[in-house]
């Protein structure tokens, strides 16, 4: 097994106007679309959410970027979950006025949050979600900080999906590749940081609280280069 090495990854530290980081968001959407993303995304989400709360559900995403992603959920799955409410946290404000207004044409209501993320876990406004759901974000942070972000996520949510690079050779090795996918030099960079930093067989389970209720885990691989962690207060289908 590989080791988990936590490195920066450049992205992070770019100013949202950057033109080298527009450029590089632009290439995690293709890289999302060549990892089929946005389908595993829909798939932790119904092992997640699989009793409609008899409302309009209400969404969380943490780390959500430009919104882009999520975006392509409701537009392919949105009808199970009509009239969403999704809140898109993200400590730099990427989500433009397009990206709402598409989510309002699929019948969801989106808003920004422009927060750090750890000031999230560690506050706690009474604010509560349904789901929260998270993609590439959870492998930025260090053994302590996880387990501080998953404690809040067990805290303010009845269910978690969370989808993470897999730490594997084989994902290792695509990630040196990615150039064929006409990524620039940050994002070709900060692929193979992700993997380095990503999650195999039960560490994010061991990283969720001990105990924080009647929970349910299921942690999982989803094709060839994503590691899943899904939590939920009710059960899931076996």
């Amino acid at each position: 097994m590989l080791p988990r090495v936590l490195e920066p990854e450049t992205l992070d530290h770019l100013a949202p106007d950057d033109p080298v980081a527009q450029r590089s968001r632009r290439d995690l959407r293709r890289v999302n679309a060549f990892m089929g993303a946005r389908r595993i995304l829909a798939r932790a989400m119904a092992r997640a959410v699989t009793d409609a709360p008899g409302r309009p559900l209400r969404i969380l995403e943490l780390g959500c970027g430009d919104g882009r992603l999520l975006l392509a959920v409701a537009r392919h799955r949105g009808d199970r979950w009509p009239s969403a409410r999704l809140d898109l946290l993200d400590r730099q404000p990427i989500v433009d006025a397009a990206t709402i207004t598409a989510y309002a044409a699929v019948g969801w209501q989106a808003r920004p949050m422009i927060s750090d993320v750890m000031a999230w876990a560690g506050g706690d406004d009474g604010e509560r979600w349904d789901v929260i759901v998270t993609n590439l974000f959870l492998h930025h942070f260090d053994a302590d900080a996880l387990r501080m972000l998953l404690a809040a996520c067990a805290r303010r949510a009845d269910a978690l999906a969370a989808c993470e690079p897999r730490r594997s050779r084989f994902a290792l090795a695509a990630s040196h590749l990615i150039f064929f996918l006409g990524a620039n030099a940050v994002t070709r960079k900060d692929g193979v940081l992700s993997v380095r930093a990503g999650f195999v067989d039960r560490e994010l389970g061991a990283a969720w609280p001990d105990d924080p209720g009647p929970w349910r885990l299921d942690e999982y691989d989803d094709g060839l280069f994503t590691h899943c962690l899904v939590a939920s207060r009710r059960p899931m289908p076996s």
